[in-house]
Parts: structure tokens; sequence; C-alpha cells
């Protein structure tokens, strides 16, 4: 079982950045994909950038050009650049990962955008 644990939400005012990370338990090159979901109050969980084992990324199409995912296999982490932050991007964030047809989720970690 992939645990995945998520780190560096918080407040920001609108225009800021936030990084955040996601630990995974055992080697990332073994998990086909992992990305990031974000769930605002009211709202379905949507996907908002995702990146393969072999690093291909694809983001939501409210999100492209600010946020950047990227991983490093070696420390078993991925992480989600957020830049140009803007109130609607408020959410809890939550780090995926599907590895041989089992999804896995973080505990989620709360971003706040202040205007």
């Amino acid at each position: 079982q992939v645990q995945l644990v998520e780190s560096g939400g918080g407040l920001v005012q609108a225009g800021g950045s936030l990084r955040l990370s996601c630990a995974a338990s055992e080697n990332i090159f073994t998990i086909n994909f992992m990305g990031w979901y974000r769930q605002a109050p009211g709202k379905q969980r949507e996907l908002v950038a995702g990146i393969t084992r072999d690093g291909i990324t694809n983001y939501a199409d409210s999100v492209k050009g600010r946020f950047t995912s990227s991983r490093d296999n070696a420390r078993n982490t991925v992480w989600l650049q957020m830049n140009s932050l803007k109130p609607e991007d408020t959410a809890v964030y939550y780090c995926y990962a599907r590895k041989f047809g089992i999804n896995y989720w973080g505990q989620g970690t709360q971003v706040t955008v202040s205007s």
C-alpha cells in the first residue's frame, strides 16, 4: 500500500506562490501516474496536474502556465509549484497515485488564497 504525505499548504495573498510536496512511502518509479487534485467547498474534486513515471505532465486549463508539477524518483517525491495564485485556487489539495489499477490518496493540505 502506497502512503502519501503532502506538505506546503498555507495562506497566501493573490499573486503569490506556494510549493506543495508529496512524499511517497515507496519508490515512485514503480508508480505509473501521480497527480494533484483539489476540492473546494461545495465543488467536486478535480484534477489539477498529473505526471507520469516518465515525467510527462498534463494540467487543467485553469492552471496552465501558472502551476508546474515535477518529480524526483530518487527522493520518492513529487512537487506542485503554484505561481500567480488566485482566490479561486483556494481548496484542499490532494496528492494522488495510481499503481496497478489501485488509487491512493494523501490526507490533503489546505491552500487559501486571499484577495
